[in-house]
């Protein structure tokens, strides 16, 4: 009987050692996956906010808002550079991301082409309009912002229209004499 129980806790010890053992390593694994997706969703913020300001310098340059040293081919190439890194970060987001996120990041990548089409001249629009396509950006970044938060389970939240204003940076209207 004695050596019955001996047998029976050293394999009850086991299964349990082992159960613990892959538990552990589950939650290893999910927290590098989370690592990873936390890492791809803000290079992607990173370079759509990249690509909108070099399509801001593009397109304040070409409308005469600013004279900057760089020419308009020059700047052109570095929206396109901007593209090609946004378009990467893209495709990382995409390999690692829940539905919530893709879809957000879909939406979010629609309204930054829209402002680099803008920007290179490929639409036409007002002022008023090319500062519309920002507002929609920045809402897209906030809502990719919360996708991405709750695909990470970070609590808390933010919603609303007075979030996407507090950082929005639109260009300055023309003089009215050079309009």
């Amino acid at each position: 009987m004695t050596i019955a129980a001996v047998l029976l806790g050293g394999w009850t010890t086991h299964i349990a050692n082992h159960r613990m053992e892959r538990q552990r390593n589950a939650h290893t694994m999910l927290t590098r996956w989370d690592d990873r997706k936390l890492d791809a969703y803000a290079d992607y913020v990173d370079q759509v906010r990249s690509c909108i300001y070099a399509s801001v310098l593009l397109y304040e340059v070409r409308q005469g808002m600013r004279e900057i040293e760089r020419s308009e081919q020059e700047l052109t190439l570095a929206l396109a550079d901007a593209e090609g890194s946004r378009g990467r970060a893209f495709e990382r987001v995409m390999l690692l991301a829940e539905d919530g996120v893709v879809e957000a990041a879909h939406a979010l990548n629609g309204a930054a082409h829209a402002i680099d089409w803008r920007a290179r001249g490929v639409t036409e629009g007002s002022l008023d309009e090319w500062r519309e396509l920002h507002r929609a950006a920045f809402k897209a970044i906030n809502q990719f912002h919360e996708a991405a938060r709750d695909d990470l389970g970070v609590s808390g939240s933010f919603h609303g229209d007075a979030q996407g204003a507090r950082d929005l940076v639109l260009p300055r209207a023309r003089p009215e004499s050079e309009d």
